[in-house]
């Protein structure tokens, strides 16, 4: 048995096929870490969703910001954006059962025997691993129950900007669901800057990439998220799995036992 990680997905189906077969990926035998974004931009959103999907217990989930989106546009009223992919989930036959899958999906998850934390955007330096988990829970449990609906009429903003542990309601639910799924670049005192995208050394004044923060941990950290990385953070210790396949760059899968990269170019 094999744990692999893969980044985001996006739609890429038939690249996600090309570099499984890489590797003899089989559900009977292996797992599949999954970062985030499993859907949207890319030809064949609905593909790749039911695909992972039926994986089972062979794959190990996070939401990026764009699977939140397809639920924000079913449960939140949402319209659908001109560069979406989405329209051939929305019209499936099993539509309600990929979104229901989808909300029983996690924020973070965590594997002690190899210390490997895994969310769409990577862990603050201002929250802890049992700290992040736990919140991860809490929002999971939002997403799972009666009030899903009123989060994704909300879900989207940039404020508040920071994390505070007395904050309530959709003001926290907002920060968590940002931390996860959108964070690049961070102040110190964890204030979140969600407007720049661009590589590192475009950080705007007063902030910096999340991830060149120190801890207090030796957790190793995957994430999606940030393309313009192009799967490089210069740190052993945070992987970064999004190399820009739907921008035509590569689709990266890792083995999580040797730290093995396996890419197939998306071109």
């Amino acid at each position: 048995m094999t744990d692999y990680a893969v980044g985001d997905i996006q739609g890429c189906y038939e690249r996600l096929l090309d570099v499984l077969d890489k590797v003899d990926f089989s559900p009977s035998r292996d797992c599949l870490w999954v970062a985030g974004d499993l859907i949207n931009r890319g030809p064949s959103s609905l593909a790749a969703l039911r695909y992972i999907s039926s994986l089972g217990s062979s794959a190990n989930v996070v939401l990026g910001n764009h699977d939140l989106h397809l639920l924000a546009v079913v449960l939140g009223d949402h319209g659908v954006k001109p560069k979406d992919t989405l329209q051939a989930i929305l019209d499936a036959d099993d539509c309600n059962d990929l979104v229901n899958w989808l909300r029983q999906q996690h924020l973070a998850v965590f594997d002690p025997d190899r210390n490997i934390f895994m969310s769409h955007a990577g862990l603050p330096h201002i929250w802890g691993v049992d700290q992040a988990l736990a919140l991860g829970q809490e929002l999971e449990g939002v997403l799972q129950g009666e009030e899903a609906p009123t989060y994704f009429r909300e879900m989207y903003g940039n404020d508040p900007a920071g994390w505070s542990p007395s904050l309530t309601g959709m003001d926290r639910w907002r920060v968590i669901t940002n931390y996860f799924t959108r964070m690049r670049f961070i102040a110190e005192d964890g204030r979140l800057e969600l407007a720049a995208k661009d590589a590192v050394d475009t950080a705007p004044n007063g902030y910096a990439p999340w991830f060149t923060f120190p801890r207090d941990d030796e957790t190793r950290v995957i994430f999606g998220h940030w393309a313009a990385l192009e799967g490089k953070t210069g740190i052993d210790r945070y992987m970064a799995l999004d190399t820009g396949c739907v921008w035509g760059g590569a689709l990266t899968l890792m083995n999580l036992d040797t730290l093995e990269r396996i890419t197939c170019d998306c071109s």
